[in-house]
């Protein structure tokens, strides 16, 4: 007998905990739940802000406990997407080492992105100039490369490093990763949710409906 939730191919992960609507309180509640099992400075739940124009706020989750706290936590948008065509979703993540949340919505194996970055930062090939990060956003208030990964054809996925976590941008479709070589600034929503947020339908990437 187990009392962690299991992963059928990693183990032991986290327990991940999807709200079927999203709204402002379920913000709050979220934010309450990260702030309450924290015994040092929680994880930040990052979200652009200001939105991209057009884009609304589509989804929030946490993987964690009341033994273990909060290790992992995913903002979800939606809007035009960059280059037309149609709608596109972004999901930022952020985790604790090992916790796999970031990597499974990305595609990858296994639960940290360090070998696809290894990759990246010692045979960058196509796309992949070197030892340059591929996306550069603003992440509470300082710059932060972020770095193309490997991920199936239907998504891009970046992954890098903010307040000694793993930080996550994945986006559908793959073309819609050019919205982050414009100006976006992550800002963490436990230190303050900006009232003007605009809150649209339900993300199904984060409940694995998509």
């Amino acid at each position: 007998m187990h009392t962690d939730s299991r992963c059928l191919h990693c183990g032991p992960v986290p327990p991940l905990h999807v709200p079927e609507h999203i709204g402002a309180e379920i913000v709050a509640s979220v934010v309450d739940r990260i702030t309450a099992t924290a015994n040092q400075p929680g994880t930040p739940l990052w979200c652009p802000w200001p939105l991209p124009p057009g884009w609304t706020l589509t989804g929030v989750a946490y993987a964690g406990d009341d033994r273990t706290g909060v290790r992992a936590t995913a903002v979800a948008c939606a809007g035009p997407a960059p280059l037309g065509g149609g709608p596109a979703d972004l999901v930022f993540v952020a985790e604790e080492p090992g916790v796999g949340l970031g990597t499974r919505l990305a595609g990858l194996a296994g639960p940290d992105p360090g070998p696809e970055l290894a990759d990246a930062l010692t045979d960058p090939g196509p796309g992949h100039p070197e030892h340059v990060g591929q996306a550069r956003i603003r992440v509470g208030g300082h710059p932060t490369p972020l770095w193309l990964v490997n991920s199936p054809a239907d998504r891009s996925a970046y992954a890098g490093e903010a307040r000694g976590m793993w930080l996550h941008a994945i986006a559908w479709p793959a073309s819609a990763g050019h919205l982050l070589a414009e100006d976006v600034v992550l800002h963490d929503l436990t230190e303050w949710t900006p009232p003007e947020l605009v809150y649209g339908a339900p993300s199904p990437y984060l409940s694995g409906r998509a």
